[in-house]
């Protein structure tokens, strides 16, 4: 299964792994399932680093590419399709526009979204997972 990370997801898995339910961490450890991190995410981390709201172990840029080799993830960059899918997702949904492009770019890999964020977990157009359990 294609697992696609929700930005906070992707945080506690390196950052603090107690805040993911112990489905979630056998999931994530599951070799049959295939980790998604998007740049979307990125751009938020980096956004909160700037304003001091993230703390990470590391900079931010050595953070991205050593977690990215823990987890065994890909990539999933912002393209153009993911960028208009954001605007065309069923309405109504999140107005943040780092959860829409998200929610798009799981929708178009065929992804679950990770999530806790009850907004994504409660839209009927992805197939999401609760991180808590």
């Amino acid at each position: 299964m294609n697992l696609l990370l929700d930005t906070h997801v992707w945080v506690w898995s390196q950052e603090s792994p107690e805040e993911l339910g112990s489905g979630t961490r056998r999931a994530l450890l599951d070799p049959e399932n295939s980790l998604l991190v998007s740049t979307a995410s990125t751009l938020e981390m980096a956004r909160m680093v700037a304003l001091g709201r993230l703390s990470l172990t590391m900079d931010l840029g050595a953070w991205v590419e050593r977690s990215i080799e823990i987890l065994q993830a890909s990539t999933v960059p912002v393209s153009h399709e993911i960028a208009i899918e954001a605007y065309r997702l069923p309405e109504p949904f999140h107005r943040d526009p780092a959860n829409r492009l998200l929610v798009a770019a799981a929708r178009l890999r065929g992804a679950r979204m990770v999530t806790v964020d009850d907004l994504i977990l409660n839209y009927p157009h992805v197939q999401s997972m609760d991180a808590r359990t």
